[in-house]
């Protein structure tokens, strides 16, 4: 198809199609200006006004418009920061329950089992709502659907701050119910990005979106337990979350560009009517890299949402037997714990993130399976700091610490990583779908009963041994034992779909080829 000049010339830009197949650095910037500097109609709007250039041909009003183009970049730069940022707030909402979990056991008086069903329940309507949430974002307006969640799930849990001790259950289906919200944020935002920017544009700014994970799971520890600390009330540690909110799904409808899907990628053409669900389904289900990738990401959720859940409190009990703290007999209970857990955590996934998608982008120079194969590395390496944790808790604290930095930051290294596979092995149409179904079973085998499943079996080890603090401390780590060989699975996921990847992603840039038809206005 021949790029063709609004006053009828042709062949004056050659290389503009040649430059967006051969994927150089250049391709963002043509992506913002369309095909031989032409504008991209419709690309892009927003709430406050459209923030494309027009289309123009060889007139002066060309230029102006080409100067526009730097503040289309930042607006797109924009929206992804907002949307990291409502992506730290899930995030943040989703662990200060973890934060203060010693204080909601006394507080209801619940054993391990109990108190991992709160964490189970959310995961488990999650992983039900994804994709409800993947099926709608693939044919309804994003950002509206991103904000309605927002706001759903902030009003949910400032609720659920005043529920007495009597009502645990009650709990319990608040969480549910804020997993409904959240899935819609976490199922469709990422293709909003992935339909922003293009190649390693597209792989940083998915580093900053996923970056938001471990920050903000690491910010819900320690606003769980500061605010817990300050105001002397573990309830008014889930009254932060919901204000900020607020705020973010505002700012959300107002900022945050309805793009096209798939627009950056297309050659200057528009996408033929999407599939039926049911096809997509089916073509998703064959395809073996992303089969692969997802069961690598179940194993994953598994083990962060484990470790997540009961680090804390297991070293809180690994200093009660070591003598160098007591333990808590009615709340507020200590913070030290969810303090230094929570700053490690949102240190080890800015570490991890960039590394990640630094070894990718260096690696991309040696060999084309990069993406797949850093997964997997990160991921083998990440199971020997973990299973190492419970062999120096027993003695040293400190160097559990150092294991967990050093675990938690090889395991964070793949999560923008698995993000842009998706994003290659998968056309446009689709991937809202994709993502919605990948969290499905990502949750659904990892950490929908990850927290639920470790405090069963430390309960029924110290159902099968006397009642003593040691066992406490042992029954848990016993349980926590098995996150270690469910990563080391998770890496030889990894390595499967290293063998697919090139072959798959060839076939989503033919589909993408063959769904792009020309725009009106150009002939061929």
């Amino acid at each position: 198809m021949m790029c063709l000049e609004s006053d009828g010339s042709s062949g004056s830009s050659p290389g503009c199609g040649g430059r967006l197949r051969a994927g150089d650095e250049e391709e963002e910037e043509d992506g913002e200006r369309g095909c031989c500097g032409r504008g991209a109609e419709g690309e892009v709007q927003t709430l406050s006004g459209r923030m494309n250039p027009p289309a123009t041909g060889k007139h002066p009003e060309r230029a102006a418009a080409l100067h526009k183009a730097p503040s289309l970049g930042r607006a797109r730069v924009a929206a992804a920061g907002i949307l990291s940022v409502g992506n730290v707030l899930n995030y943040l909402d989703r662990y200060t329950v973890a934060g203060v979990l010693l204080d909601i056991q006394q507080h209801f008086g619940v054993k391990d089992s109990g108190a991992g069903l709160l964490q189970t329940v959310f995961i488990c309507s999650f992983m039900v709502a994804a994709p409800i949430f993947g099926y709608l974002g693939d044919r309804f307006n994003r950002k509206i659907i991103l904000s309605c969640g927002i706001f759903f799930w902030s009003a949910v849990t400032f609720s659920s701050s005043f529920i007495t001790e009597q009502y645990f259950w009650l709990l319990v289906l608040s969480r549910g119910l804020v997993g409904i919200g959240e899935a819609s944020y976490s199922t469709i935002a990422p293709t909003i990005i992935g339909d922003l920017f293009t190649k390693n544009t597209r792989t940083l700014m998915l580093s900053v979106f996923y970056f938001a994970i471990p920050l903000g799971s690491g910010l819900g520890y320690i606003t769980g337990s500061s605010v817990k600390q300050v105001a002397g009330d573990w309830h008014w540690a889930l009254r932060v979350s919901p204000l900020l909110g607020m705020i973010t799904g505002t700012l959300i409808l107002i900022f945050v560009p309805a793009a096209k899907r798939g627009n950056v990628e297309q050659l200057g053409g528009q996408l033929k009517a999407r599939t039926s669900w049911l096809r997509d389904m089916k073509a998703l289900i064959r395809n073996r890299s992303y089969v692969f990738s997802s069961l690598a990401t179940s194993a994953v959720s598994f083990a962060t949402g484990a470790l997540g859940m009961w680090i804390p409190l297991y070293l809180h009990r690994a200093q009660v037997v070591q003598k160098t703290a007591e333990t808590c007999g009615s709340p507020p209970c200590g913070t030290k714990d969810s303090l230094i857990f929570g700053a490690i955590t949102c240190f080890t996934g800015f570490l991890g993130v960039i590394t990640g998608a630094g070894a990718t982008k260096w690696c991309r120079l040696k060999t084309q399976r990069a993406d797949p194969l850093v997964c997997a590395v990160g991921m083998l390496g990440s199971a020997i700091f973990i299973c190492l944790i419970f062999v120096a808790a027993k003695s040293s604290i400190v160097g559990a610490y150092i294991c967990i930095f050093i675990g938690e930051t090889l395991l964070f290294s793949n999560w923008a990583i698995t993000a842009d596979i998706l994003m290659y092995v998968v056309i446009p149409t689709r991937r809202a779908t994709a993502v919605a179904l990948q969290s499905f079973t990502s949750h659904l085998l990892g950490d929908a009963g990850s927290p639920y499943l470790i405090g069963f079996i430390s309960d029924l080890i110290r159902q099968s041994t006397k009642e003593s603090r040691v066992w406490e401390f042992l029954s848990l780590g016993y349980a926590l034992m098995l996150c270690p060989f469910v990563v080391v699975l998770g890496g030889m996921f990894f390595l499967a779909t290293a063998l697919f990847f090139l072959s798959d992603r060839a076939k989503a840039e033919q589909q993408v080829n063959q769904l792009v038809m020309p725009p009106a206005s150009v002939k061929v």
